[in-house]
């Protein structure tokens, strides 16, 4: 019998009304295990509701209240990390070890939130005129939404709401209909550790779904992880209406190698940036500049090393690489491969054959190695979102930053020397968001900030660390005047305060 997935609303589960239900699947064997409820618009208005009723005591909640809350929570997070993980495995399907560092990059984000409390200190400036005091505080927003991929279903959210939660909102979160269940074990768990009935909801659905919280006036801020169209739409549509927004959206990622690199490392590092979790991540390498002479040698080095990698189901410990999510979406990415002789990119590796035995019907792909691309062909202007990685020519450094910065998405990047200079100077002459220096894949720590330039993010501030905060706080200023009780009255004055 297939599982259901329903809503999480008010702290229960909420079953679906809407007579809408959306297909997972297994991606190691292709098979339809879950169906999950697809929100009605007045599903969507039932969970806000829920998010606004708690807000009237969750907004107003003390910080020591909102910490013990987060701490148990970050406890309870801990001793549930294999169980989370099998669940992004099944629907998702990358691999166990890879889940599991999803996971503990979310937990990052939870212990953020549990030192909120020095996050949201004020400032204070006494004496500015006399006996006047000037203020700065921050304060909640009230009920704000997410909306996340289906690629890191327990991760991305992660980064979202316990930020939100903690500087004082309530929370609807819309996971990625195509691997839904992390979400709810996130809520329930959440719910375990203390958290009132609905200040954290998880809402399914589709487009339906998407909408109704753009649209909603009770909504007062949007948080999107995804594809740069739906980014540009989001950011669009809910400004329109009054939101605070952060859209972030997609990527191409380049690795500039230079002449003088470690090529075994930098050889090591395009493998694991491009091909782990089968190149379904927004900061996966799939475009590696090489630089002067090395490029064969370089191509060489990366090929040995992705012909061992062992693809197979995720909960498989023998597997280094898993399914793409979807059927559709590995033929997507097949084609990108099949067409790329004919936009002048020489083949080195072709994965779009490979079979894992016993698992005919999984979504299965290998790893695709494409040299000599061209930036006018598909493979390089594109997302592609799957295991396949470009490799691109150039003479010199400039030659190189120049083409990564042509480039309309602006992610993150790397660079591979051994030259403190060059370095310095590519960090700060590069355009894109997040820079690493000999560290291929640079996701920031949690306390600092996640976002991208250019194409990938829509919105003013990026995700979780400092950001984070500041979004899903507002800032207000308050001059105060106390009389001194030995003070007579002043009388009327219409002009300005003197500070003077």
């Amino acid at each position: 019998m297939t599982k259901t997935v329903n809503h999480w609303i008010g702290g229960k589960t909420v079953e679906g009304t809407s007579g809408q239900y959306g297909p997972v699947t297994d991606p190691a064997t292709g098979q339809v295990t879950t169906q999950v409820a697809l929100a009605s618009v007045e599903e969507v208005d039932a969970a806000v509701a829920a998010a606004k009723a708690a807000y009237a005591t969750w907004g107003t909640s003390s910080l020591a209240q909102r910490t013990t809350v987060l701490f148990r929570y970050r406890a309870l997070l801990d001793a549930h990390r294999d169980d989370i993980a099998a669940l992004i495995t099944a629907e998702h399907g990358k691999v166990h070890s890879d889940a599991l560092g999803e996971v503990a990059r979310g937990l990052e984000i939870v212990e953020l939130a549990c030192g909120i409390t020095t996050q949201l200190k004020g400032e204070l400036s006494t004496q500015v005129s006399n006996r006047v005091d000037v203020s700065s505080i921050r304060q909640s927003l009230g009920v704000v939404a997410g909306i996340t991929p289906f690629n890191f279903p327990a991760m991305v959210p992660m980064w979202m709401f316990p930020l939100a939660i903690a500087c004082g909102n309530t929370f609807v979160l819309k996971p990625s209909e195509k691997d839904p269940s992390a979400a709810n074990l996130l809520a329930e768990l959440a719910a375990e550790a203390g958290l009132p009935d609905g200040v954290l909801n998880v809402l399914h659905g589709d487009k339906i779904a998407v909408d109704g919280l753009l649209n909603h006036p009770d909504v007062a801020a949007v948080s999107f992880v995804g594809s740069t169209p739906i980014a540009r739409y989001i950011h669009a549509t809910a400004s329109a209406n009054g939101k605070r927004v952060q859209a972030l959206g997609g990527a191409k990622n380049h690795m500039l190698v230079l002449p003088d690199a470690d090529l075994d490392a930098a050889a090591d590092a395009a493998v694991s940036a491009a091909y782990g979790s089968a190149g379904e991540r927004c900061m996966a390498i799939s475009a590696v500049v090489a630089v002067g002479a090395i490029g064969d040698e370089l191509v060489a080095k990366i090929r040995e090393r992705a012909e061992k990698i062992k693809i197979g189901p995720g909960n498989d410990p023998a597997s280094e690489m898993g399914p793409l999510i979807t059927a559709a979406h590995r033929d997507k990415v097949a084609s990108y491969v099949t067409g790329a002789a004919a936009q002048g990119a020489e083949v080195v590796l072709d994965g779009t054959g490979h079979t894992v035995e016993g698992f005919a019907d999984g979504h299965w792909i290998g790893l695709s190695l494409l040299d000599k691309v061209s930036t006018d062909s598909d493979a390089y202007k594109d997302e592609i979102f799957g295991p396949v990685l470009c490799v691109l020519r150039v003479e010199t450094y400039e030659d190189g930053v120049a083409l990564m910065n042509a480039s309309p998405f602006g992610n993150g990047t790397a660079i591979f020397t051994r030259d403190g200079g060059a370095a310095r100077r590519f960090q700060l002459e590069v355009e894109a968001g997040m820079v690493g220096v000999n560290v291929p894949i640079p996701v920031p720590v949690g306390y600092h900030s996640f976002g991208g330039w250019k194409d990938s993010l829509f919105g003013d501030h990026h995700i979780y660390g400092n950001d984070g905060v500041h979004f899903y706080t507002r800032g207000k200023v308050v001059t105060t005047r106390w009389p001194d009780p030995a003070d007579a009255p002043g009388g009327v004055d219409l002009g300005f305060p003197r500070n003077h």
